[in-house]
């Protein structure tokens, strides 16, 4: 049985991914290092997620605080294998998180999948392989190993926020909170940090947009959507997130990416119709 949540929680879901989806311009467009972009980022997305989701209590409970630590190391291990690879590769061995939420669901859960969301789990993944294959090399393994490591603890932040004993909107701010005590000390011994107007600006689209806005909007969408579900409509982060890097420094996707993004998009349409698909299909089998 699916479970049928309100269908606003995938709009917020969906706004989250695209405006993750800023990352590889932001992170490709400042000279600073890794960690003093995550200490920035954590500092103003904190900011914007007291201001946004009002809260002035944070409960430090066990689900909070695993969601927390797997929403940190998923941000630190992204935005490193970014700065180590290029930014077609992290996005897409991160983006192996559906099929890792997919065969949780199976093994843990005992969730028995309808054999159109296992086509369209796979259709996915192999749209976004598509969509990259032109990236996919093993120049930069360092990068490519922690792209893929932030695959499982993207995949773990999902299907902890989702359950509900778990409160996103404390994850989130604890989660900024340590990402900002573990990468504050970097920040003052970067060779690289300079204040110019191209730095700050994109540092600052970075923590307000790209990362605050994203988790406010992640947070809510992440109680009204199934893990399974919201791990594929993400999924449009990675067909977004070359199209800022293509409009600001020329970079042109090739025919298979073009490809595989339709694949992606549409695939994932297809998902978000499958309720209504199958409801239509019950009551004509009546």
């Amino acid at each position: 049985m699916r479970d049928h949540r309100p269908v606003s929680g995938k709009w917020y879901i969906v706004g989250a991914a695209l405006l993750w989806g800023l990352a590889g311009v932001c992170v490709k467009s400042v000279s600073w290092g890794p960690m003093s972009l995550i200490a920035s980022r954590s500092f103003l997305s904190l900011i914007i997620l007291c201001v946004c989701l009002k809260k002035t209590k944070v409960t430090f409970s066990r689900g909070n605080i695993l969601g927390a630590v797997m929403m940190s190391l998923t941000g630190m291990l992204y935005v490193m294998a970014i700065k180590l690879t290029t930014a077609g590769t992290a996005i897409v061995l991160q983006y192996a998180a559906p099929i890792l939420v997919f065969l949780y669901e199976i093994v843990f859960r005992h969730r028995k999948p309808a054999c159109a969301e296992i086509i369209i789990t796979f259709a996915v993944f192999g749209g976004i392989v598509l969509s990259f294959a032109d990236s996919l090399d093993a120049s930069h393994l360092l990068g490519n190993i922690l792209a893929l490591l932030s695959a499982f603890t993207f995949a773990a932040q999902i299907i902890i926020m989702n359950r509900q004993d778990t409160d996103s909107g404390d994850s989130l701010i604890i989660s900024c909170v340590l990402s900002l005590v573990v990468s504050l000390p970097f920040l003052f011994t970067d060779p690289g940090l300079t204040l110019d107007f191209t730095n700050i600006f994109w540092v600052c689209v970075l923590g307000v947009f790209q990362y605050g806005l994203a988790n406010v909007l992640f947070g809510i969408g992440i109680k009204k959507t199934e893990a399974l579900e919201s791990s594929l409509l993400l999924t449009i982060e990675p067909v977004f997130n070359p199209i800022p890097v293509a409009l600001i420094y020329g970079e042109k996707m090739g025919p298979a990416a073009i490809i595989g993004s339709a694949i992606v998009i549409v695939s994932v349409a297809l998902y978000g119709l499958l309720p209504v698909i199958m409801k239509t299909s019950e009551s004509g089998g009546k």
